[in-house]
């Protein structure tokens, strides 16, 4: 009895991509505390482009050992806030395994200002910090880490300034 020979491929439905602004309006569900990610805040010189920028890096708390991943995050921009949603992890090419966290860098090229960076989780978790850049003095501040008025909202990352990732230009 022969198989039947499929003219037509059969379509494979498409994944639902979850938009950021829903993870922010989303309720969390209650959940203890539990530290998962940092948030650093650093300065940064690109050689090639001869530029200083602000680097907000986003780091799980966890370190991977048999995989690199990268946390995928969406970001979006509103005056002086900056909501930095967290999408999940996704894997890296990595030739030679080593035990390391999953980061990503969000680059900002305002250098001057007080900004607020929102983390966000997709379950509607928010973690906010409230940071002072100068770049003509050469420091960030941490102002304040805070959470935010929202129902069954826990802590779940911590702000820091990392003075030792800081690059500026020889001169």
């Amino acid at each position: 009895m022969p198989l039947k020979k499929p003219f037509d491929l059969p379509k494979i439905p498409k994944t639902r991509k979850k938009k950021a602004e829903a993870a922010i309006a989303a309720i969390p569900q209650k959940k203890p505390d539990k530290l998962e990610y940092y948030c650093k805040a650093f300065f940064t010189y690109d050689q090639a482009l001869h530029q200083q920028f602000v680097v907000f890096r986003v780091e799980t708390a966890v370190e991977f050992t048999s995989f690199a991943y990268e946390v995928s995050t969406e970001v979006l921009r509103e005056k002086d806030q900056l909501f930095i949603i967290l999408m999940g992890l996704k894997a890296e090419t990595n030739i030679v395994p080593g035990i390391q966290t999953a980061k990503k860098d969000i680059i900002l090229e305002e250098l001057v200002g007080e900004f607020v960076i929102n983390i966000v989780k997709q379950d509607g978790s928010i973690n906010s910090g409230r940071y002072k850049l100068n770049i003509y003095n050469k420091e960030i501040e941490l102002l304040e880490e805070f959470i935010p008025e929202k129902k069954n909202n826990r802590h779940f990352c911590d702000f820091s300034v990392d003075e030792e990732l800081n690059e500026f230009p020889e001169e």
